[in-house]
């Protein structure tokens, strides 16, 4: 059976011959797994680019102990989508994640209160969005374990104090640690190409301690030093203040959107939708709903979140959006 492999497949692959080292191709691999379509024509190849990211990780394993820190600290992606917070010391990435997350973190005000990367789970409506606290970047610390972190994650948020007086000068500090690693942060609506990955990360500036600032100086100031890559945002993790409007932007960075199954003749399940990629297809979530589901498919019907579609009938080809409903036919 053909593994009939999308064109995106072969622009991510050539990236294995340029990766150097076994975390880099290990990502690499890890992102060709979730573009590579699931059925039987597929499986070979699925189950040899496992066997590869295992033996991978059995060379980490087998490192000097200071070489392992890149493995030990890696974080295995869960949810919709995995967001890793990166900032300068007592920039609140703890807070913050904490207002977003409701748990309560080791929070203090001394620097280097987080020294290990840790994930925690946003709820975001019917979701969850998994969140990457780190330890803080200084101009003498961006440790090789972290970068690749960041390389692997769909996208970075990072967290500046807009209070404190440096904000500007920890900025400039942070997109310069991030170009040595050849990590380039762009906007959330671009499209990464594939030979791009993962050096180009979608992200967001978040200007924390708003209600501490004073945000038209701090504003004025970045646009006159900064040709900023990436949007920037001022929130409060302690008064709350745009944290409803941050979580909208985490998701959108994601660039997903949110499907709901339907049988016919049932209401759809709202509680647990299936996750796909912007531009996907019916026939995308037809692989996802089962691996020969997408051989028998003969069309589908569509409702969307406006109702302005109600049960349309269409092709395999139809592209998705965030929230449609649809009803698949064998």
């Amino acid at each position: 059976m053909p593994a009939n492999l999308p064109p995106e497949y072969f622009e991510v692959e050539k990236n294995l011959r340029e990766a150097r080292t076994p975390e880099e191709k290990i990502a690499i691999m890890e992102k060709l797994l979730s573009i590579i379509p699931k059925h039987k024509g597929t499986e070979k190849l699925i189950g040899l680019y496992r066997s590869k990211i295992a033996k991978l990780k059995e060379e980490i394993a087998r490192r000097p102990s200071t070489a392992k820190k890149a493995s030990l600290f890696r974080i295995e992606k869960s949810g919709a989508g995995q967001v890793i917070i990166i900032g300068p010391p007592n920039s609140g990435k703890s807070s913050l994640i904490s207002a977003l997350t409701g748990l309560k973190l080791e929070i203090a005000e001394f620097p280097f209160t987080t020294k290990t990367a840790v994930p925690f789970m946003m709820p975001y409506e019917n979701i969850k969005i998994q969140l990457i606290d780190t330890p803080p970047i200084t101009p003498d610390y961006f440790d090789t374990w972290l970068a690749e972190m960041v390389k692997s994650a769909e996208a970075v948020l990072l967290v500046l104090d807009a209070s404190d007086g440096y904000t500007a000068e920890n900025l400039e500090i942070l997109l310069d640690r991030l170009k040595e690693k050849k990590v380039e942060l762009v906007p959330e609506e671009m499209e990464i190409p594939p030979d791009k990955f993962p050096f180009q990360k979608r992200g967001l500036i978040i200007l924390n301690k708003s209600d501490l600032s004073e945000p038209e100086l701090v504003r004025e100031e970045l646009n006159t030093l900064f040709n900023l890559p990436v949007e920037y945002l001022f929130v409060s993790a302690r008064s709350g203040e745009n944290l409803p409007v941050l979580k909208r932007k985490i998701f959108d960075l994601l660039q997903i959107v949110r499907i709901y199954s339907k049988i016919p003749g049932k209401k759809p399940d709202y509680e647990a939708p299936f996750i796909l990629r912007k531009g996907r297809n019916i026939l995308d979530l037809a692989r996802l709903v089962h691996k020969d589901f997408a051989e028998k498919l003969n069309y589908a019907r569509v409702w969307n979140k406006s109702g302005t579609i109600q049960g349309l009938r269409v092709t395999r080809d139809y592209q998705l959006n965030d929230e449609d409903v649809v009803e698949l036919h064998i």
